[in-house]
């Protein structure tokens, strides 16, 4: 069974690209910390730069939220990192402040359920609480780029909810109203008035 929101989130042991070299990185590692896990169908693309750098113009976001960003993809670590070593003006990722994994035997994307047929993953991203627990999936087809400010305010709820007990509603923003579901009617008063 795929990886699946409430239950432990699939772990894994392969080799990434971090800080331009080549290192052992597995989920396990990362206990005690969010993890946004994002899969990317391949390197050398046309909407994948786009999301893989704006993760990266983020870090410092997913950082204030104690929160680690993975992105992981079919592709071997040399493509990884001769990707990475290619300036952004040329189709190049020109740098990267978090590991990308090198899922060469698919079984990281076959875990998560973002595998294809045809062998390339689509654009899953996922949100792993500090105990190991998948909480948030969204999966994309691949022409459709995902949102990194929408993955900040997922950890954004799931941390406000931890914190408080208070459930974030639609649209929910760091500030915004949210529901006591011991006095949901004080919510829907203020939030209709």
């Amino acid at each position: 069974m795929p990886a699946f929101v409430t239950k432990p989130a699939p772990d894994f042991n392969v080799t990434a690209v971090v800080n331009e070299e080549f290192k052992p990185v597995k989920l396990a590692d990362y206990k005690g910390k969010y993890v946004v896990l994002f899969f990317y169908p391949l390197d050398f693309t046309f909407v994948c730069p786009t999301e893989i750098i704006a993760f990266s113009d983020k870090i410092d976001e997913f950082k204030k939220r104690g929160a680690e960003v993975l992105g992981c993809s079919i592709d071997s670590q040399f493509s990884h990192l001769a990707w990475i070593q290619k300036p952004r003006a040329e189709g190049g990722l020109g740098g990267l402040k978090y590991p990308l994994l090198a899922d060469i035997k698919k079984d990281i994307s076959r875990d998560y359920g973002v595998l294809l047929d045809d062998g390339i993953a689509l654009r899953g991203t996922f949100l792993i609480d500090k105990a190991g627990v998948l909480r948030h999936a969204l999966i994309n087809d691949l022409p459709l780029g995902r949102n990194i400010d929408e993955t900040i305010r997922m950890i954004d709820a799931l941390q406000f909810f931890e914190q408080h007990g208070e459930v974030c509603p639609a649209n929910w923003k760091p500030g915004a109203l949210t529901i006591d579901t011991k006095n949901a009617g004080k919510y829907f008063k203020a939030a209709n008035a």
